[in-house]
């Protein structure tokens, strides 16, 4: 594919995401440090990040750092109905878009300057939506390659926006700490400072053999290609998943069967609710185990049939963990995880064969019709009284 020459390529992220619906919904948190989570931060408003607060840091270092900050639990169902939203906004800007993630996707503009205005004209236009329509901040990165839209963002960062004109590019990326380039982490970064390359444009000047060397040749191909303004991907849509699961860490300490089966009831009731949600059914149910010794085990079973029940996954769940027990009894368990896999389109109702009606599919569709109606933690099973809910992070839209 011959490179393009033009800079159609945006990449929309919106700014700090969680806690950004958050000073949304409640005016007293607007202009103020806000961190949404406890224990750990996951997300911190630009207020909070200004005294150092960041992602994944724990809590108390965090208020240590901003001690004015307001702590608020996330709301992950508020968090949904914003991505939906502003993916609703992507979807109408342009047909050629990418998703990274909840917030942030790449849109391909090429060719719609006649009917929509320049890529610079579309990326306002989409920034002013997502205020007026959705109430969140989206700053837009536009360039000519997806890695330099990315880039372009980030710099504008927060509540911007950057073109990164094709005739300018070495002057925009080169100046910038290796730290900005994709895939490079605090473990690279000090790799490449160790050795006095400190911005991409020292980078750029490695060979690639030498590169190679230092971070692996994978890695080394990845970099000495970015740095050098070479990257052919284009913007395409994600492709359906194949499967959907979800998986729960236990820690070291040792667990009940009882603790293990109500673990299992959980994910396997959260894995077929967002099955259902996504209009699928699958034919394989997988488990995951860790162990204490920090081996793994999986185990799958083929259905006869696709299915999206609750109790259907439930019964060969059980099945496999039943099998894996003496490896449990041997070593210890300390994570389980359970996929429906080998997904497909739930059929229309109409093509579905007559089938004699089974309550327990008419209980997963009223269980989620409250849920949906009052949130996820209106109804739950007696089992799982006094459990203290699980963190479920939202998902792209499939």
């Amino acid at each position: 594919m011959r490179p393009r020459s033009d800079a159609t390529i945006l990449h929309a992220d919106a700014d700090s995401f969680f806690a950004s619906v958050e000073q949304r919904d409640e005016p007293r948190l607007r202009g103020r440090p806000v961190i949404v989570g406890g224990g750990v931060v996951l997300a911190a408003s630009y207020e909070a990040k200004a005294f150092g607060v960041r992602t994944a840091m724990g809590g108390r270092q965090a208020l240590r750092r901003c001690p004015q900050a307001i702590v608020v639990p996330p709301r992950m169902p508020a968090y949904v109905e914003a991505s939906k939203a502003l993916y609703a906004l992507f979807d109408e800007t342009t047909p050629a878009v990418e998703g990274l993630s909840i917030d942030e996707a790449f849109l391909d503009v090429r060719g719609m300057e006649r009917i929509a205005g320049s890529p610079s004209v579309i990326a306002a236009r989409l920034r002013l939506a997502a205020r007026e329509r959705v109430g969140l901040p989206v700053t837009v990165g536009i360039a000519r390659t997806k890695f330099l839209a990315k880039v372009a963002s980030a710099v504008a960062k927060p509540d911007g926006l950057l073109l990164v004109p094709p005739d300018a590019e070495r002057e925009f990326l080169h100046p910038l700490p290796v730290e900005r380039m994709w895939g490079v982490g605090a473990v690279t970064a000090t790799k490449l400072r160790s050795r006095g390359i400190a911005t991409v444009g020292a980078l750029a000047t490695v060979s690639e053999p030498a590169l190679a060397a230092m971070l692996g040749r994978a890695a080394a191909r990845h970099l000495h290609a970015l740095a050098n303004l070479r990257d052919p991907r284009v913007v395409q849509p994600r492709p359906r998943r194949r499967s959907i699961g979800s998986q729960h860490a236990r820690g070291r300490r040792a667990l009940s069967p009882e603790d293990v089966d109500a673990d299992l009831i959980a994910l396997v009731e959260r894995v077929t609710r967002r099955v259902r949600a996504a209009h699928r059914v699958g034919r394989t149910v997988v488990l995951r185990l860790r162990f204490d010794d920090f081996s793994r085990a999986t185990r799958s079973q083929t259905l006869p049939h696709p299915t999206a029940g609750t109790h259907v996954v439930l019964e060969a769940a059980r099945g496999l963990l039943c099998s894996a027990q003496p490896l449990i009894e041997r070593r210890g368990l300390t994570l389980i995880g359970i996929a429906v896999s080998n997904l497909a389109d739930e059929l229309p109702i109409q093509l579905r064969l007559p089938l004699r009606p089974d309550d327990r599919a008419l209980l997963d569709a009223a269980l989620d019709e409250i849920r949906a109606r009052y949130g996820i933690d209106a109804i739950t099973r007696a089992v799982l009284l006094g459990r203290r809910p699980e963190l479920t992070m939202p998902l792209l839209p499939d």
